[in-house]
């Protein structure tokens, strides 16, 4: 059973996000993951003042991207991703991105997250309050 719901949102393809085959550039697609997962984080109230202020947060250990379908300029996505997991000090968030035009799935791929003390840069235990925060969190109706 997964550690989170899921969080999703939309986005239209940007012109500046087209690569020189006419799609989607594949480093776009890890900026979305990114962003989804901030997003996710900031609704589950860790935003990054929150863990700044404590000291402690994620940082990227992996990750995992299968590209399977084009997306051209001016399309509209659905970005989904969710906390599989957590445990000690390590979570795995997946992520999915479908075109809205056909409701395939262009996208797919996971991310390892570690958290870790800002300052001495070591990985440490997640907090429990971090956990329940995500365990808790569900969409806006």
């Amino acid at each position: 059973m997964a550690v989170s719901k899921v969080f999703e949102f939309k986005r239209v393809v940007a012109p500046e996000e087209i690569d020189g085959l006419g799609h989607v550039n594949n480093l776009v697609y890890l900026d979305w993951f990114l962003d989804a997962a901030t997003r996710h984080s900031a609704a589950a109230g860790w935003d990054i003042g929150r863990m700044i202020a404590l000291g402690e947060g994620w940082v990227v250990r992996r990750h995992e991207i299968d590209y399977l379908l084009p997306v051209k300029r001016g399309e509209t996505v659905v970005l989904r991703t969710w906390v599989e997991t957590a445990a000690r000090a390590s979570s795995e968030r997946y992520y999915e991105i479908f075109r809205t035009s056909d409701g395939l799935k262009v996208c797919g791929g996971r991310t390892v997250w570690v958290w870790i003390n800002y300052r001495t840069g070591r990985p440490g235990r997640i907090p429990e309050a971090v956990i329940k925060d995500f365990s808790s969190w569900t969409p806006a109706a």
